[in-house]
């Protein structure tokens, strides 16, 4: 017998691009990748109950990166959530099966401060390190469950990276 995981909800989540004053985006390698992969990812994470959706993105802004809302410019929201699905293994593992995948709210973030205002090493730590990435390179280093997801962004944010 299968086990399918079609009919479990999407989490609720803010999704932040964050882009430097040279166009490039920020993105941390996940540290609990699995094993032999280079998982990277924009910051992102879940929204809490009665919490407004921006309000969580410069939470989790904050809570992986250590920069603080006064060190960012908020350009655009999404037009409409992202969906992405995770892989039926990493579902049990990551959420108890909750969870089939995410609903995103992103947004694009312009990053007003220096290198030195960022802080991988917070509370609730998710990166091991950290780099700013050309627009064209973030697929390429994303894992391959969220790379559609990762292109759409890309491609509804253009104009204003």
């Amino acid at each position: 017998m299968t086990t399918t995981f079609k009919d479990l909800p999407y989490r609720p989540c803010a999704g932040i691009m964050l882009v430097n004053m040279k166009g490039k985006i920020f993105v941390g390698q996940r540290l609990d990748r699995p094993e032999g992969t280079d998982a990277w990812q924009m910051p992102q994470g879940g929204i809490d109950d009665g919490e407004d959706p921006e309000t969580a993105a410069l939470r989790e802004l904050f809570e992986e990166t250590g920069v603080r809302a006064d060190l960012v410019d908020v350009l655009a929201r999404s037009r409409d959530e992202h969906f992405y699905d995770l892989p039926d293994d990493m579902i049990v593992r990551i959420w108890k099966g909750k969870y089939r995948g995410q609903r995103q709210n992103w947004f694009l973030m312009r990053f007003k401060g220096t290198d030195a205002d960022i802080n991988i090493e917070t509370e609730h730590r998710e990166f091991s390190s950290w780099q700013w990435v050309d627009a064209p390179m973030l697929p390429q280093l994303i894992v391959p469950f969220k790379k559609r997801l990762y292109e759409n962004i890309l491609a509804e944010f253009a104009d204003l990276i």
